[in-house]
């Protein structure tokens, strides 16, 4: 076993956190104990991030500590694994629109202790503007203006310094355009405001995605 970021660690072809709450099973995820340490399986195919990680990322985004606005957080599995990297003292405020994820995500978050469920509009930052500033703001909201949302919540909540992340979905934005000319697109707008660090495509994990890190320009 090999660590490759504060946190993150390699096994073969396995992808593994050290589990925050050992015994338990956030989802469906497999658990392994080495040398008396459990770690859970990040699995690429349902995480945007361990699939660029997957990929090569050489950015990695999430730190011990670390305060994370998260939207479009769905079920929660990603970020379970990153509750596990950012330890007890961080935080992530995970954003989602949908009543139906928000219920399964709740008795995870619960358990966790370090996740914060906000049922909200990611369009709309001012909803929640009761939270601290953040580290990162992680983005992976499937809609057709993703660049937009991203920007407006960095504006409101990133801290100087801080780091933004997007999962683009081309699909979710046009279904006949070619993906790579709207990857350039949304880098194009992105870049506006935001400093481009890293781009990941994300095939055959996730087809027709882009993972992209962007750091403020504050």
């Amino acid at each position: 076993m090999k660590q490759i970021f504060p946190g993150v660690w390699k096994m073969g072809n396995q992808i593994l956190t050290k589990n925050l709450i050992p015994g338990f099973r956030s989802y469906t995820e497999q658990l392994v104990t080495i040398e008396g340490t459990e770690y859970r399986v990040w699995d690429p195919t349902r995480s945007k991030l361990a699939a660029a990680v997957a990929k090569g990322l050489k950015t990695f985004p999430v730190v011990e500590g670390m305060k994370i606005l998260y939207l479009g957080v769905a079920q929660g599995y990603t970020p379970s694994f990153f509750s596990d990297i950012i330890g007890k003292m961080g935080v992530i405020y995970a954003v989602e629109i949908s009543d139906r994820a928000f219920r399964d995500l709740n008795p995870v978050a619960e358990k966790r202790g370090n996740i914060v469920p906000i049922l909200a509009d990611a369009r709309k930052p001012k909803d929640y503007d009761w939270i601290e500033t953040a580290d990162l703001v992680y983005q992976d909201v499937a809609t057709n203006d993703q660049p937009e949302i991203l920007v407006r919540n960095c504006k409101e909540k990133l801290k100087p310094g801080g780091l933004a992340v997007i999962a683009i979905k081309s699909r979710s934005m046009d279904v006949v355009r070619e993906p790579r000319e709207i990857f350039r697109e949304c880098i194009k707008k992105l870049t506006a405001d935001l400093k481009l660090v890293e781009k990941v495509v994300l095939d055959p994990f996730e087809k027709d995605h882009m993972l992209v890190v962007l750091k403020s320009r504050k």
